[in-house]
């Protein structure tokens, strides 16, 4: 699974001028499923972006994460994650999930979000979305449960 994790001071996603999802200070969460991705990747990740400690502390050191704050996270399902546009012009999404197995791997880590205590909201799977958001910073991190970057 890949993960772009930003840290954000409001954010909302919308589907057809809907709002779906939204949040104030915490973390907008783009996440990717990869084909060959499983349930221990969504929970590897999960804990990871739980715990990732890139909010100020009273020192304005980066030792907090949003379980700390008590900040919630925002996830925006993206399959673009795994675009590979290393040849021509046109990404290819090979290693991209089938769509199926995406959503169940996406509720899966939703639901493990919630179940460690932070305030979860969410976009529309498979939607167009408009995601709207202030990244504070700006503070962007990229994860992959692979560990390839």
């Amino acid at each position: 699974m890949r993960a772009v994790v930003q840290r954000v001071c409001d954010c909302s996603v919308s589907v057809d001028a809907q709002v779906k999802g939204s949040i104030e200070t915490g973390l907008l969460v783009y996440l990717g499923v990869g084909r060959n991705d499983s349930e221990k990747d969504a929970v590897s990740l999960c804990d990871k972006i739980v715990n990732l400690r890139i909010f100020a502390d009273p020192h304005g050191k980066m030792n907090l994460s949003v379980r700390d704050t008590g900040g919630s996270i925002l996830v925006v399902s993206q399959f673009t994650l795994y675009g590979d546009a290393r040849e021509g012009r046109r990404p290819s999404y090979t290693e991209a999930a089938d769509p199926a197995r995406a959503r169940v791997l996406y509720d899966h880590a939703r639901a493990l979000i919630a179940a460690s205590g932070v305030p979860v909201a969410s976009g529309e799977f498979q939607a167009s979305m408009e995601v709207t958001y202030t990244n504070i910073g700006p503070v962007t991190i990229l994860l992959d449960s692979e560990k390839k970057f």
